[in-house]
């Protein structure tokens, strides 16, 4: 790709290997909210090409997601000092942020909606996954009972590596179409609406429906030592002050590529970036 001027603004390690990668292929690369030694603030944000939120883009009170960095930046303050016409790729873009970019003229996209990076982040998250339930179970993972709700890209890789190292898995999922695709690979596939009648089987839990799934009757019904992973983003799918009051485990495990594979999740998203501007000719 042409060499060109690239901002970083916050994140977790995948946007600090993400500037390293950058600046192998060449580019100039800026970075801020990721280090503690970092100097300066967004001056000559404007002459960027492109400007690269992490994934989420921001908390919910409005700043960015700075996880490495113990200073707050607004997404306000961002858009701000950026240019019309400039391009901003983020992850999770709220509804709020992409008028506001909008109105400064701002060529807003959101690189967590694109296939590819979808499709291959499910692989680090599936592993991710896969890694905290060899370490919390008190069995194997051959043979254990584990039910997946939704079947969109995370449920479909982690059922396939699942099933594979033996489990018994059971999807649920609302869309027939998915209930068919998990049946058509050897799964068994029950509707999510009638999920309380199984719960009493599981081991463990796996949620990946960002809506809450998992409240007081459905978290009541779960087997004596079963416990939850919720791998779904904001606002997740398990009622907390329910699993706590009941004293049911719930491990809400979110950005997971970013934890187990920061490297290969900053080649994705790198690779997701550039198809970005290549396709808007930035």
């Amino acid at each position: 790709m042409e060499r060109t001027h690239i901002w970083i603004v916050g994140g977790d390690q995948r946007q600090r290997i993400l500037a390293k990668l950058l600046r192998d292929d060449g580019h100039r690369v800026h970075t801020y909210g990721l280090d503690e030694e970092e100097q300066g603030g967004l001056e000559g944000i404007s002459d960027a090409r492109c400007v690269v939120l992490p994934l989420p883009a921001e908390k919910p009170e409005g700043e960015v997601y700075t996880p490495l960095w113990e200073g707050r930046v607004q997404v306000s303050q961002v858009v701000e000092r950026m240019a019309p016409g400039q391009l901003l790729c983020g992850g999770l873009i709220r509804d709020e942020l992409r008028t506001m970019a909008r109105q400064r003229g701002l060529r807003v996209e959101d690189y967590y909606t694109r296939e590819e990076l979808t499709l291959l982040n499910a692989i680090p998250t599936a592993e991710g996954a896969i890694g905290l339930a060899m370490g919390r179970l008190p069995i194997t993972i051959h043979n254990a009972r584990i039910w997946i709700l939704g079947f969109g890209r995370v449920g479909q890789a982690l059922a396939l590596r699942l099933s594979a190292l033996g489990a018994r898995v059971r999807v649920l999922a609302r869309s027939p179409a998915q209930r068919a695709l998990a049946a058509s690979l050897g799964l068994e596939a029950e509707p999510l609406h009638g999920m309380r009648e199984w719960l009493h089987c599981p081991h463990l839990v796996v949620n990946t429906v960002p809506a809450p799934l998992l409240g007081v009757e459905e978290l009541s019904a779960l087997r004596e030592g079963a416990w939850v992973m919720d791998l779904a983003s904001e606002p997740g799918g398990v009622d907390q002050g329910a699993a706590q009051a009941l004293g049911v485990p719930v491990v809400w495990a979110r950005g997971l590529p970013g934890k187990v594979a920061p490297r290969t999740a900053a080649e994705y998203l790198k690779g997701t970036v550039y198809h970005i501007m290549e396709e808007l000719g930035v």
